[in-house]
């Protein structure tokens, strides 16, 4: 399918048309987005959130553009991600990306699904998450919203797989902060104690650090502390934890 029979699903899905073999999937009230299983295609369209949006779009370019260069840096870097296939432009300011498909789905779903009950394989996934992790973050990388469902993982060869994707806010840094290492060590931890024990964060986190070759051990330690008492901050704020988990989080 070429970029100009794409642009033309392109614009009857921003028109709440729905082409054949087209799907919508959920998404934020900022985005549309759409998937083709046949062809193993995303589509997520740009919608402008403020007047403010047109100003950063000057400044770093705009949402679908961070989306695309984002994307194609992460594949440079050897980090799988999806691949660009198609973009362009709509009425009212909007933009439109097309993706391949990356196989997988997220760990979140590995965690309290695919693996429940299943120790020994948990741990394999957890230690390679947190080599996957590890060399984001190494090779310079923070993500915008690593939360779990954004990270996805396949089983190939007896080996986990693992794509980042919505790499809209993904930024990369020469030395990357502190702040940034912390909020996305917080997003990963967004996962209920009834999903992920703290001994299996802990076995995650020693996967993480071993990566991190520019921070002390003790570094590693403050923002794992701190990375996983914000999350459960967080999740007890939106009522996601009993109050015996909360007090074991010693909230």
């Amino acid at each position: 399918m070429n970029s100009e029979e794409l642009h033309e699903i392109a614009q009857l899905l921003s028109r709440d048309r729905l082409p054949p073999d087209w799907e919508l999937v959920d998404s934020s009230s900022h985005t549309r987005v759409a998937r083709n299983r046949t062809l193993r295609l995303y589509y997520k369209e740009f919608k402008p959130r403020s007047p403010a949006e047109n100003v950063k779009a000057l400044l770093r370019g705009s949402r679908a553009e961070r989306a695309r260069r984002n994307g194609e840096a992460l594949l440079h870097a050897g980090i799988q991600a999806p691949a660009n296939v198609a973009w362009g432009r709509l009425e009212q300011g909007r933009e439109y990306l097309f993706t391949a498909e990356v196989a997988g789905q997220g760990i979140d779903l590995w965690l309290r699904e695919a693996l429940s009950g299943q120790l020994a394989e948990r741990d394999c996934l957890l230690d390679e998450l947190g080599v996957f992790v590890g060399r984001v973050h190494a090779t310079g990388f923070i993500h915008g919203d690593l939360r779990p469902g954004n990270v996805l993982a396949s089983l190939e060869g007896g080996r986990y797989r693992f794509s980042l994707i919505d790499n809209e806010r993904t930024v990369r840094f020469k030395v990357p902060p502190g702040k940034g290492l912390l909020r996305n060590l917080m997003q990963l931890n967004m996962l209920p104690p009834a999903a992920l024990s703290l001994t299996a964060r802990a076995r995650f986190f020693r996967s993480w650090r071993r990566q991190m070759k520019d921070l002390s051990r003790l570094e590693c330690g403050i923002l794992g502390a701190e990375a996983y008492r914000w999350a459960m901050r967080r999740l007890n704020e939106k009522g996601l934890l009993t109050p015996e988990e909360a007090a074991r989080a010693g909230l």
